[in-house]
């Protein structure tokens, strides 16, 4: 009987996320904060659902939402951070009427991420992490700053070619290259008052970064999306993918060893871990480069969850896993193993729905302007922020709003934007953040 409620509970944790993740901008995160919540107000009220039912329900909604939300990053032009490197190829076969053939080259990447956690992370995971974690913990501040180094020095200048000479192209050249600085500092600077001045009350103190994530990354792209006066052409549902066995072992390759390194490495997102093994790999072919980031943004949300049931390791990565000790802290190699069954439950019932959530999102497009969607998907997300952390939330959703404006506006890397989280977290391990929040008059 439990494992028919395993079952169960991984099928409707799915469906549900697969049908919420269309909306643009809004985090499978979210929902989940909002779902502790009710479990924690259902046991304080006497009505205790047990670990076999919510642990699969939670693992389904991220399976489901790290699988489709690449529909809205692609059709609707709203992606999360994790989402930002897709984008850009797959609006170009949006532009070109092939955005349904992009939407189906993640699902295929993201499939085989899930067939790399499952039969290939799953069974050596217990052996070989505590290992890697023994030989990296010494090193993971300095490693840390060398990756924030990496991303700063990426942000290459992107204009300079106007045809002005002197001060101006020099200006011109690093317009974007200093909205990128200015928000990564800016984003580190609030990320150091959210840890160290914290406004939400103590009952959701879990859910502390995640209005800010909503200001950084979701509010600024649905607000482009309202006033953007952009058209979609018309699009065709193709019959085939224009991949082999080849570009799949190649993005799985790309994709696992980015989204692997994001899951395992502290404040390491999938976006980054993406832009590091994109390159790692030197990966051109435009199918790789698409299918590998979704290979990455599975690997790295489903396998920061994943982590914390392995038996022999005690490691927390990613919100999910951060809420979830609210209410269970996972133990014994049962629950390991369930939940290993619940990813490759999630991912079969996922893909099968990929196709026709795809194919609406395109007729949804072609019918209405997808500003209205944008539109609502906004009322939405401030809603859930004023539900889950009230009007201090909204405060910081606000204030995080402006400063993640700045790359949508300057053509920066949105990726700048973590800053919030790899500045102040970098600072506290190497020492030295303390000192900073003392000298910012924040202790």
């Amino acid at each position: 009987m439990m494992a028919l409620y395993v079952v169960l509970a991984t099928i409707v944790g799915t469906v549900l996320s697969s049908a919420l993740s269309i909306l643009p901008g809004l985090h499978a995160y979210n929902v989940l904060g909002l779902l502790v919540l009710l479990i924690i107000s259902l046991g304080e009220a006497g009505l205790n659902l047990p670990p076999e039912v919510y642990l699969p329900f939670m693992m389904g909604m991220i399976v489901g939402w790290s699988m489709l939300n690449t529909i809205p990053a692609i059709l609707l032009g709203a992606p999360d951070e994790s989402a930002l490197f897709t984008v850009l190829p797959g609006q170009k076969y949006l532009m070109s009427g092939r955005g349904y053939e992009g939407t189906m080259m993640t699902a295929v990447g993201g499939l085989g991420g899930l067939f790399f956690l499952v039969f290939i992370m799953g069974p050596f995971a217990p052996t070989v992490i505590p290992v890697v974690q023994d030989v990296l913990r010494p090193h993971m501040h300095w490693v840390l700053w060398v990756i924030i180094t990496y991303i700063l020095m990426s942000e290459w200048p992107k204009g300079g070619t106007t045809g002005i000479s002197g001060w101006p192209k020099f200006f011109d050249a690093w317009k974007s290259l200093g909205a990128g600085l200015l928000t990564f500092f800016l984003s580190g600077l609030l990320g150091f008052i959210i840890l160290y001045r914290p406004m939400v009350d103590v009952e959701v103190a879990f859910q502390n970064i995640m209005p800010a994530f909503v200001g950084l990354f979701a509010i600024p792209w649905c607000l482009l999306n309202v006033v953007s006066g952009a058209s979609v052409p018309k699009q065709f549902v193709s019959k085939s993918l224009e991949v082999n066995g080849d570009v799949i072992l190649r993005s799985v390759g790309a994709g696992g060893l980015g989204g692997g390194f994001a899951a395992f490495f502290p404040v390491v997102t999938g976006g980054v871990g993406g832009l590091l093994a994109g390159h790692a790999t030197a990966q051109r072919d435009e199918r790789v480069f698409i299918m590998s980031q979704g290979v990455s943004k599975v690997v790295y949300y489903v396998g920061a969850f994943l982590i914390l049931f392995v038996p022999t390791v005690s490691v927390k990565r990613g919100g999910a896993a951060w809420m979830i000790q609210a209410l269970h802290m996972p133990q014994g190699y049962g629950e390991y193993y369930m939940i290993l069954a619940s990813v490759a439950i999630a991912g079969c019932v996922a893909f099968l729905m990929m196709s026709p959530l795809t194919r609406a999102t395109v007729w949804l497009i072609q019918k209405y302007n997808y500003r209205y969607v944008s539109f609502i998907a906004f009322l939405i997300i401030v809603a859930l922020v004023y539900v889950v952390v009230g009007w201090e939330g909204l405060v910081i959703a606000a204030v995080a709003t402006g400063i993640g404006l700045i790359p949508v506006l300057y053509g920066s890397r949105r990726l700048n934007c973590l800053g919030v989280l790899l500045l102040p977290i970098a600072c506290n391990m190497s020492g030295v953040g303390q000192h900073i929040a003392s000298f910012l008059r924040l202790i």
